[in-house]
């Protein structure tokens, strides 16, 4: 196949524009700072470095030896230091750090002095084990207070947390532990989640069963069913905490030393523990908090994203409590009890900034509009998307139905590598086209190119390439160094390779097309699925899509699409062909699909994205791959049994 075969078609186009309301742009954060006129991205970052505190002031702002990078070195921090000591000579320390809701209702507010006194208790404990600075500490915990209040306390004496997704099985927990040898597991007796169950204890305790480097284990109390307690080895946290010191002096770190390792599957091979360092992190996650989320001292944040994620690590916790924020937490799901406990949610605690995934959103479409008109949503004024492209209409809908046409929207793009949002809107700056994340924020050199790297023309697609290095950038894999270099930085020469493809507009607006591993291949014309899905959900019946590719005869890859109506729509073979000429419409014939089979659900990960690796196993007839990190494992058999049928 030719080079230029090889770069990514770029079908749809979107016409609306949205510039920045004139209210939002008076006050914007972004128009109370000279910040963003630095033109040099180092002189630019070295700035930004004045948004936090520092123990000892850094040397030099960047050592770049591709691909290694060192920031602020010769400067020693600590982030505990800063997300909370630092807020307490001020009227923040009565202010609410943490207002948490649990998912049957219960509820509590820690105020930056309730956090920083729980915080020292628990590294107290910590210290009290045995654990050290450089230790690496494993956290399995459901969405409640303890679950930020231990990634605070190992911070604060230098000890590398691993938080794992609540959600995860016991032998996925177990390759996670074992990969980096941690010393200490956190767990919970249970978690709630959509009125079940989740047993922690009881999947550690499997989890523990080969997992040697483990020496003692700390259990939070929360649901309160019975467990089994290991003698010698098991400790309740409600327990130790009482003997704990009240204070613990916040270990001085390096700015390159590792903050935390957080791991990422690929589509194959082992879960890869992705490390983030402690200075560069902490600079590019408070400052997008402060800029892309335009955080005010009064605001309610609320980012819905589970903190085992690379998302609630930096916009739950480090990045709005470095900048003094009130932040949200909640340990339920969107539809439980009803459809409507999000806007319930937003309604009772004045929710100003609501950060969540397009996923989430086609949920929201699904269940139709009525759920949030039952509910004040006027608090909003800052709305966010986060973890894969967002559809136009999907934005629409969200901008429409839930920001009632006032609220700007801020489609993020960044990844659990980068650490940081690399790509967004600065709201009150930019204006808006639905279903682009726009330009790549001050101080990123984004690009789309060919293969060879090259830059592709406007309206081409390609792949999305960073050009140069930022603060939050991961450093390496743990334990494989190979791996790093040679999964992002061998692909395209002098750069960093994100893996999605993208193009660029005429205006230098970034259009995420999704996983270069998602892009099918019909007749000779390489077609993103994101764009195909994109044409699908344009469709006033359909509230979710996913596309994959199935080998064909003549075509070599055929499309099939798997379809989630909303509401009042029933699946017909009339409403299959309409689907059809719809897609046909929208971006042209070549992309037709060749089959649309109607689901209730899509298999998802516990995340919430898409599994389409899984889809393709379907419609191949394949054995399945890999389901561990699955959310529902039953879906996926009943779709498998209605693709038999439908074929």
């Amino acid at each position: 196949m030719s080079p230029e075969a090889k770069v990514l078609e770029a079908l749809l186009r979107e016409p609306r524009l949205f510039p920045p309301p004139e209210h939002f742009s008076q006050k914007a954060n972004t128009q109370e700072t000279e910040l963003f006129k630095i033109k040099d991205p180092e002189a630019f970052w070295g700035q930004c470095a004045s948004l936090i505190h520092w123990f000892k002031p850094w040397e030099r702002i960047l050592e770049w030896d591709y691909p290694q990078a060192r920031w602020f070195t010769g400067g020693t921090l600590n982030v505990s230091y800063n997300c909370l000591d630092r807020h307490l000579g001020s009227f923040r320390r009565n202010k609410a750090a943490l207002i948490w809701e649990g998912e049957p209702g219960d509820s509590c507010v820690l105020t930056y002095r309730d956090l920083y006194r729980e915080v020292n208790k628990f590294a107290s404990v910590l210290r009290s084990l045995g654990i050290k600075r450089g230790d690496r500490v494993t956290i399995y915990l459901p969405m409640i207070p303890e679950l930020p209040i231990a990634m605070l306390a190992c911070a604060r004496i230098g000890a590398i947390h691993n938080v794992v997704f609540a959600g995860f099985s016991a032998h996925a927990l177990q390759e996670r532990i074992n990969d980096i040898g941690s010393r200490l597991l956190i767990t919970a007796d249970g978690g709630f989640r959509r009125g079940q169950v989740i047993p922690l204890k009881d999947n550690a305790d499997l989890a523990l069963q080969n997992a040697p480097t483990v020496e003692r284990v700390i259990v939070t109390k929360r649901t309160g069913h019975h467990i089994n307690m290991q003698l010698g080895r098991d400790l309740w946290w409600h327990e130790i905490m009482h003997t704990a010191s009240l204070y613990i002096e916040p270990e001085p770190m390096e700015a390159e030393d590792p903050l935390f390792i957080l791991h990422t599957s690929g589509t194959t091979g082992k879960p890869k523990g992705v490390v983030h360092t402690t200075g560069g992190y902490l600079v590019g996650v408070t400052m997008t908090a402060k800029y892309v989320f335009d955080l005010k001292e009064e605001d309610v944040y609320w980012c819905t994203a589970d903190i085992g994620w690379i998302t609630g690590h930096s916009y739950v916790v480090y990045g709005p409590l470095s900048n003094g924020a009130t932040v949200l937490i909640y340990e339920g799901a969107p539809d439980y009890p009803q459809p409507n406990r999000f806007w319930e949610i937003i309604e009772k605690y004045g929710v100003n900034i609501f950060y969540t995934a397009p996923t989430a959103i086609r949920s929201f479409m699904r269940w139709g509009p009525s759920y949030p008109a039952r509910h004040d949503l006027s608090s909003l004024r800052l709305l966010g998307t986060v973890g894969e492209p967002i559809n136009p209409e999907a934005w629409m809908w969200y901008y429409i139905h839930i920001g009632r046409r006032r609220c700007p929207i801020v489609d993020t793009w960044w990844q659990t590598e980068t650490g940081m949002i690399l790509i967004s809107p600065l709201p009150g700056e930019t204006p808006l086209k639905p279903g682009s994340a726009t330009r790549p924020l001050p101080g990123i050199e984004a690009d789309v190119v060919d293969e060879k790297g090259n830059p592709v023309p406007p309206g081409k697609g390609g792949y999305l390439v960073i050009k140069k290095p930022w603060p939050a950038m991961m450093r390496t894999i743990y334990g494989d160094h190979r791996r790093y270099v040679e999964q992002y930085w061998s692909r395209i020469p002098g750069c960093y390779f994100t893996g999605d493809g993208a193009r660029k507009d005429a205006d230098g607006y970034f259009w995420i097309l999704g996983r270069v591993d998602d892009v099918i291949n019909v007749s000779g014309h390489r077609i993103g699925t994101m764009e195909v899905e994109s044409a699908l959900v344009d469709h006033q019946a359909v509230a979710e899509a996913a596309v994959i590719s199935r080998s064909h005869p003549i075509k070599g890859q055929a499309i099939v699409a798997f379809v989630t109506l909303k509401e009042g729509f029933t699946p017909s073979p009339e409403l299959a062909q309409e689907l059809k000429e719809h897609v046909v419409k929208i971006i042209g014939a070549i992309a037709r699909p060749e089959q649309i089979l109607f689901t209730p659900e899509l298999p998802k990960t516990r995340s919430g994205k898409i599994m389409r690796r899984l889809l393709r196993d379907i419609a191949e007839g394949r054995a399945l791959g890999d389901t561990s990190t699955l959310a529902d494992p039953s879906s996926l058999e009943r779709l498998r049994q209605a693709y038999a049928e439908e074929a």
